[in-house]
């Protein structure tokens, strides 16, 4: 069974940075695309970031794009999400998750594992 476990956030002023990481056990992430999800209270869980690297796929919520970058190291098993210029808009808990078939990734039906979330609150 694949577990995740996110890690990396906090408190960060705007305009600064955070490196979220997802760590994977009990599988290799080799066989996943894993994507990024956010969730701020009182709103629905939305989509962030995707990477599915068997087919050298990326794909990036407008919201986030050109601020956000999602990459992966294989050696540690690991997914990150780099995020630059962080706005008070981006303060939510971060998940990440695996899915097992590599479609449908923009909703979270299309994901088939969870991490349990990370807070990230953007304030000055």
């Amino acid at each position: 069974q694949l577990q995740l476990v996110e890690s990396g956030g906090g408190l960060v002023q705007p305009g600064g940075s955070l490196r979220l990481s997802c760590a994977a056990s009990g599988g290799t992430l080799d066989y996943y695309a894993i994507g990024w999800f956010r969730q701020a209270p009182g709103k629905e869980r939305e989509f962030v970031a995707t990477i599915n690297w068997n087919v050298g796929y990326t794909h990036y919520a407008s919201s986030v794009r050109g601020r956000f970058t999602i990459s992966r190291d294989s050696a540690t098993n690991t997914v990150y999400l780099q995020m630059n210029s962080l706005k008070p808009e981006d303060t939510a808990v971060y998940y990440c998750a695996a899915a097992v078939r590599g479609f449908n990734l923009i909703t979270p039906g299309g994901y088939d594992y969870w991490g349990q979330g990370t807070q990230v609150t953007v304030s000055s």
